[in-house]
């Protein structure tokens, strides 16, 4: 096996994520097994065609018989249900870990699960609108950032096991505090998505035109707000619910800047708009030029089909 020595790995969840991690890990002949479950029948079916995973259980239980790593890749608000579910088959020394966006809530999910296992909460920061197990691709982890969340007392071994392998399926793997990840990802991920499912709703109130021009004629910056507004409704639904203090804490940050461009706007303040507009501007080059984006126009995205003549 690779230097993380893990040889039989259980993703319970086999959507966009959990398949990922198993297509990611797929491309390297020295690779772990991977025994897959899902709730749905119909997943697990669609998975055994797929091939991604090496077995796909019927049970939760049968699928982390004798596994060295196991990921919950559900959503936050299972987490506690399936730990209860699993936790007294667990194999002595596994490593247990996630990949929710939130890790406050995931540590207290787990905190039931037995003293004998390696409880390491992680969060791959990648993912598309997309979800079940059809969704998932080997390149979705290449060059984007997984934080690994160490609890209180951990095995250091461990950790440094989890982050192993997160690096064979080709992530940047940063350490980070439980606390500073919730607020961090309140910011980067669980404001806007909030933001982007807001002005979703406002173009649906305003109905005479959301079934006409809106759609109709929706540019960049609306398309990509329902581009996010598309994710998964019950993921979302648990992330808000489970960060409920830090994503509070950005969304009144963000009311006060949202106040300061409306006083702009209205007393036709265009030096404070073009310095906040400089400002954020900087943000997106530095995006950039961490390699987590494109500079290409439309965000690399290829042009639309030109019709035919």
């Amino acid at each position: 096996m690779s230097d993380h020595g893990f040889k039989r790995v259980a993703l319970i969840g086999l959507g966009l994520i959990g398949g990922s991690i198993a297509w990611a890990a797929r491309r390297h002949q020295d690779r772990p097994e991977f025994i897959g479950f899902a709730r749905s029948e119909a997943t697990r079916e669609t998975t055994r065609k797929l091939g991604f995973c090496d077995e796909v259980a019927d049970t939760a239980v049968d699928a982390v018989k004798d596994a060295d790593l196991v990921i919950l890749c559900v959503p936050v608000g299972a987490m506690a249900a399936v730990a209860a579910e699993i936790g007294p088959h667990l194999k002595q020394g596994c490593v247990v870990s996630d990949v929710g966006s939130v890790k406050g809530a995931v540590v207290e999910a787990l905190s039931g699960l037995p003293d004998d296992v390696h409880v390491v909460p992680a969060h791959p920061m990648a993912g598309t609108e997309h979800s079940g197990p059809e969704s998932g691709f080997a390149e979705l982890y290449d060059n984007r950032y997984t934080l690994v969340t160490p609890i209180e007392g951990g095995d250091p071994e461990a950790v440094a096991r989890l982050c192993a392998f997160w690096r064979s399926l080709g992530a940047i793997v940063e350490e980070m505090e439980l606390v500073r990840h919730d607020l961090v990802c309140a910011v980067v991920s669980h404001a806007p998505h909030l933001i982007a499912y807001t002005m979703i709703g406002v173009a649906d109130d305003l109905s005479r035109v959301t079934e006409s021009e809106v759609i109709k004629y929706s540019a960049a910056g609306f398309r990509d707000f329902t581009r996010i507004a598309a994710s998964d409704p019950t993921m979302w639904r648990d992330v808000f619910l489970s960060n409920k203090t830090a994503t509070l804490e950005i969304l009144g940050r963000f009311t006060e800047e949202l106040f300061a461009l409306q006083r702009a706007v209205r007393t036709g303040d265009g030096d404070y708009l073009f310095d906040y507009f400089t400002r954020t501007r900087a943000i997106r080059q530095g995006i950039i030029d961490a390699g987590q984006d494109t500079a290409a126009p439309n965000f690399g995205r290829d042009p639309a089909p030109k019709a035919e003549d």
